[in-house]
């Protein structure tokens, strides 16, 4: 059995904090209209660093999305709701959203996957 406390157990962690947005689509003939330039948008963000990871869910048994995840780099909630605004579906009415707060703690990283063009860089 361990005897360490909570604290001392995650005293290490990386408590890195990012923003989830978790998007609801709406059915429309628009979304599909608007679709480059929402995916445009996603790649300018993964560029700038803004984008840690984002796509469709799909429930079980199911091809067409029931929603999406977007995880922000973001300095405070107000900078990724900014960002988030400025999803060309959301400023369009298109999609609704809900933001939170998601603290990191563990998981491992040893590469950067750009999934928009699967470029690969080997960490140092």
């Amino acid at each position: 059995m361990n005897d360490k406390t909570p604290d001392q157990l995650t005293s290490g962690f990386l408590r890195r904090e990012f923003y989830v947005v978790t998007t609801t689509p709406a059915r429309s003939p628009e979304i599909k209209k608007l679709l480059p330039e929402h995916l445009e948008y996603q790649v300018k963000l993964e560029r700038e660093g803004k984008l840690f990871g984002a796509g469709p869910f799909y429930e079980e048994g199911d091809d067409i999305p029931s929603g999406g995840m977007i995880i922000l780099r973001a300095r405070s909630a107000a900078e990724a709701r900014e960002i988030a605004d400025a999803d060309p579906f959301h400023k369009a009415g298109l999609r609704s959203y809900t933001l939170r707060k998601w603290m990191m703690n563990e998981g491992a990283m040893t590469v950067t996957i750009r999934y928009s063009d699967q470029s690969v860089e080997i960490a140092d």
